[in-house]
């Protein structure tokens, strides 16, 4: 994987760094073939932002919590409604796109695309061999950046050296052998040992369902052996019930006796009852009729009411409609008189806008000419700069082409002074060949030096054509802000007077509306208040709801008297039939009756369940047969599934990280500990060696399965844990193991990436130690062939032995002051 190039937009990084919300940088351009590309700064330049933007994973490694994109989100890392990370790269010949667009504006969401450029030039969505497309998801982007990239955890781990990652001394056991596994396309195997893992924690789940079902069927005996003895005595219980049955059936016959005598009784009394109940008949359908006739009288009353309510609103309504509209007229005269009030200026705006638009045309034309000027002066000083930078340049390469051409003639003049000039072996004398081989050098050098001379005057007669050009154009920043002034003002007067003028047609509808209002007024006459004159109808319909209530009372008066009269005659008809029927006995029979038919459906009840209790007895005896043999197959199954969990989990076991996956672990030691060991050697010389150790000694001197990293220090004989060494032979050492990995997946897995990233990992080191980390740096592109690699330093010396620099420094220097938070993009520029 290589990065090409690299746009990003609304990251908080680069704005708080460089103060620009787009950047984009040219890698290609940029590295020019370089092997080892130093990216420079000051702290909060934005170089982590940018050097953990150079992978295609969704994610910014150096602030991550896991290694892979599940433990990171972009929210807090960007400000922009829609931000955008843009990233051109190469892999195994084929060149991508990832693209991935982080929206804050509304709802959160993250879209990620990644295009393949195809035969014909043209950027397409990637589709796996499996179906999968890079369909905007980042789900799906994943999972094809892994199909091409392998996994993040793989490529962070040997590749990727972020800012602030954990050293391979500090992983425990399981994440270590979890890391190598995968570095050792131990897939296979870790994804049978989790089949069979799943197998086993199914048969416990089934193992646990077997026992819980043989608890049951144990907690159904002690339930079945509770009723059996409850149920005991069942045909006794039978025998006693029938003879309290019969006891009760005789209650019930006695009582049906007595409750036929008083019902004949009461039937021989309903003759004088009917009679009764026929006056209270009449009484009912009197007092309904004297209800009706006076609900119908009233309703006719209330509806004079409400006629007369109608009336008196009909004439309050019409006197309100008289006084809203003679306060319209009133309000509509104030605001033409209102309006009038501005003719005079309205009438000196129309006469004078026409000058004031000329004048405010002529001061725009002159505050655009200001700022050409302007412009051209700014254009002026950036040539001056590329003046001064480029003699400069030519300076540094005067005094290296000087010290040379003094290096060839001091070679050449060592000609006269070599012993062997003039005899037999001068044509086997290295230092006459090379005194020789100087006296032809001597004239390119000379050359050399002329023609950076003439270079150099060429540079100094442009600056100061430069320097001349700008000193004309000193002033023309104090003459554009006068300009804009007088804009400014010319403008605002420009604006008021086409306000005032606007108003011209409403001055010309006001007077003609106020002619109107006028007139209106007049027509209406002087405003009375509280004037209460009905016309001839309302006179009338008065008149005929007074006339209408009082017949409406006269006619209830009537209906009162009629009502009184039919009353008294029905009460003396009343009180001329006999005493009521006594129903207290038959009462008290009927109650009789109803308990003895309970008592004899109780005794049923008891009967019915002694039958039950007798028959349930029986069904227990056959349940308890039942469950004995069912009890039985559950213990016999039980015992298959516990064999078969102890053989899965023995599987299980065997296709883990401790198990075939520590013997391949154990395999790929060797080889791993001898790609560390040649870096070791070719940078620190022997001093140091390592080894991988899978199997650690106990407290008790027993073997057990673990990881640990020893390190033996050839000067000083000891062998020692890394995590036992100081800081910067830590960082040595770790970081020696992680490029090994990076071989070892070169050579052996078929994994190849051209590119390698480190950010800030020799802090620790001394001087000394980092020159020695750069040789190992270009050690391991060597053997690797890697073709570059990108890092990140804080340490000049560092930088200064890099083939090529992005310096941030020069970047932030050369953006013009006060565009920062404004959105263009720019380009880096390399020195090398």
């Amino acid at each position: 994987m290589q990065p090409l190039s690299l746009t990003l937009k609304g990251f908080r990084g680069i704005r708080d760094g460089l103060g620009l919300d787009e950047i984009t940088l040219d890698l290609e351009r940029l590295a020019d073939g370089a092997q080892l590309v130093a990216i420079v700064g000051s702290n909060g330049r934005g170089k982590t932002t940018i050097m953990d933007s150079l992978q295609p994973f969704a994610t910014l490694p150096s602030r991550a919590a896991a290694a892979g994109p599940g433990g990171f989100s972009f929210y807090d890392h960007v400000y922009l409604p829609e931000n955008v990370k843009d990233l051109t790269w190469a892999h195994e010949g084929r060149s991508y796109r990832s693209q991935l667009v982080i929206r804050l504006n509304g709802r959160r969401r993250t879209e990620a695309y990644l295009h393949m450029l195809d035969d014909h030039g043209c950027w397409s969505p990637v589709q796996l061999d499996d179906g999968t497309v890079s369909d905007g998801k980042v789900e799906t982007y994943t999972r094809c950046i892994e199909s091409i990239c392998g996994s993040a955890d793989t490529f962070f781990t040997s590749v990727f050296s972020a800012q602030g990652k954990r050293q391979l001394s500090t992983y425990r056991n399981a994440e270590i052998k979890t890391l190598l596994a995968d570095l050792l396309g131990q897939e296979e195997i870790r994804a049978l040992g989790q089949k069979a893992a799943e197998t086993a924690r199914l048969l416990k789940t089934a193992l646990t369902a077997v026992r819980q079902e043989q608890a049951g069927l144990g907690d159904e005996g002690q339930r079945l052996a509770g009723e059996r003895r409850l149920l005991d005595g069942a045909a006794a219980k039978v025998t006693a019930a029938q003879g309290a049955k019969q006891v009760a059936q005789s209650a019930l016959d006695a009582a049906q006796v007595r409750q036929v005598q008083l019902a004949t009784e009461r039937d021989q009394s309903r003759a004088v009852e009917a009679r009764r109940a026929q006056l209270a008949v009449e009484r009912r359908a009197v007092e309904d009729a004297d209800t009706q006739a006076t609900r119908a009288l009233q309703a006719q009353d209330q509806t004079e009411r409400q006629r007369l309510e109608r009336l008196d609103q009909r004439v309050g309504s019409r006197l309100q409609s008289e006084r809203s509209r003679r306060q319209a007229l009133l309000q509509a005269r104030q605001r033409c008189r209102t309006t009038l009030s501005e003719a005079d200026s309205v009438e000196r705006a129309v006469r004078r806008l026409p000058l004031v638009q000329r004048l405010l045309e002529s001061r725009v034309e002159r505050a655009r000419a200001g700022r050409e000027r302007v412009q051209v002066l700014t254009q002026c000083r950036g040539i001056e700069r590329l003046a001064e930078q480029k003699v400069a340049g030519i300076e540094r390469d005067a005094g290296r082409a000087a010290m040379r051409a003094e290096e060839l003639r001091r070679r050449f003049g060592l000609a006269a002074e070599v012993p062997c000039a003039g005899t037999d072996l001068q044509g086997r004398c290295k230092l006459l060949g090379d005194a020789r081989e100087a006296q032809a050098l001597v004239p390119s050098a000379t050359a050399q030096i002329a023609q950076l001379a003439r270079d150099k005057a060429q540079a100094v007669r442009e600056l100061q054509a430069a320097c001349c050009r700008r000193e004309t154009l000193v002033t023309a920043p104090r003459d554009l802000a006068w300009a804009e002034h007088c804009e400014t003002r010319t403008r605002e007067r420009a604006n008021r007077m086409t306000g005032l003028a606007a108003k011209a047609p409403a001055c010309v509808q006001a007077r003609a509306t106020l002619d109107g209002v006028d007139q209106e007024l007049a027509a209406m006459g002087p405003d009375v208040l509280d004037r209460r004159v009905e016309t001839v109808e309302e006179r009338t319909e008065r008149a005929q709801i007074a006339a209408s209530r009082q017949v409406v009372a006269e006619q209830l008066a009537r209906q009162a008297d009629q009502t009184r009269a039919t009353m008294k005659r029905l009460g003396e008809a009343v009180a001329a039939l006999p005493a009521r029927y006594d129903e207290a006995p038959l009462t008290v029979a009927t109650t009789t009756l109803s308990s003895a038919r309970d008592v004899v459906a109780s005794a049923e009840r008891a009967l019915l369940v002694a039958v039950r209790n007798a028959q349930a007895f029986d069904d227990n005896s056959k349940r308890q047969e039942a469950l004995g043999t069912r009890m039985r197959q559950v213990v016999a199954r039980r015992s298959r599934v516990e064999a078969e969990l102890s053989n899965w989990n023995l599987f299980a076991r065997c296709l883990s990280n401790d198990g075939l996956i520590a013997l391949a672990i154990d395999d790929a030691g060797p080889a791993l500990s001898g790609l560390a060991n040649d870096l070791l050697l070719a940078c620190h010389g022997s001093r140091f060696t390592v080894s991988i150790h899978t199997l650690l000694e106990t407290g008790k001197g027993e073997q057990k399965e673990g990881f640990d990293i020893v390190v033996h220090d050839g000067e000083t004989g000891d062998s020692k844990s890394v995590g036992l060494m100081s800081g910067g032979e830590r960082v040595a050492i770790n970081e020696t193991l992680v490029r090994a990995v990076a071989l070892y997946l070169a050579q052996h897995t078929g994994r190849r990436y051209t590119t390698l990233f480190s950010d800030e990992i020799d802090g620790a080191l001394d001087p000394d130690r980092k020159r020695l980390f750069m040789a190992m740096k270009r050690e391991v592109l060597r053997l690797g062939g890697y073709e570059r690699e990108f890092f990140i330093s804080q340490s000049p010396e560092l930088t200064a032995m890099a083939d090529a620099v992005i310096d941030l420094d020069a970047m932030a220097h050369d953006a013009c002051p006060g565009s920062a938070g404004a959105t263009r993009p720019a380009q880096e520029s390399a020195q090398g």
